[in-house]
């Protein structure tokens, strides 16, 4: 929906160091998924938010707007992960570095062409990786 892409950029420039595409704050949504799936996101998100004490609802959405400076400070090549555990990363090294998150509300429609990347490797680097996070990222 191209007024999320605007309501993100709008959060970056009304001040926020990063702004994330959000399902799980009030107003967002996610439409043509099982209930199986939502679940399995929302609690993911929730195991990322307990062991990492990260404030973002919606650790692993990929819709993301970041200031310059949050991409100047972070050394990315330190960046350790892929896939979701990237996405996660990303957040938590934003947080540690003391920038602003803020979460707008979206509309996540699921693909209709294409397949998931979605793999074991991913889930685990995904799992073990948030708790590898806590010791070997550091600001």
């Amino acid at each position: 929906d191209p007024d999320d892409l605007l309501r993100l950029y709008q959060a970056c420039a009304e001040g926020a160091d990063m702004s994330v595409g959000s399902r799980y704050v009030k107003g967002g949504q996610v439409k043509d998924w099982s209930w199986d799936r939502v679940l399995i996101s929302y609690f993911a998100s929730l195991y990322v938010r307990i062991v990492l004490w990260l404030g973002v609802r919606d650790t692993t959405a990929g819709f993301v707007c970041y200031r310059r400076k949050v991409l100047e400070t972070i050394d990315l090549d330190d960046v350790r992960f892929i896939g979701y555990a990237f996405q996660i990363e990303m957040k938590y090294r934003t947080k540690l570095h003391g920038f602003s998150i803020r979460e707008v509300p979206i509309t996540f429609v699921d693909r209709v062409k294409g397949r998931s990347k979605m793999s074991m490797n991913i889930f685990q680097e995904a799992f073990w990786g948030v708790l590898k996070m806590r010791s070997i990222v550091r600001a």
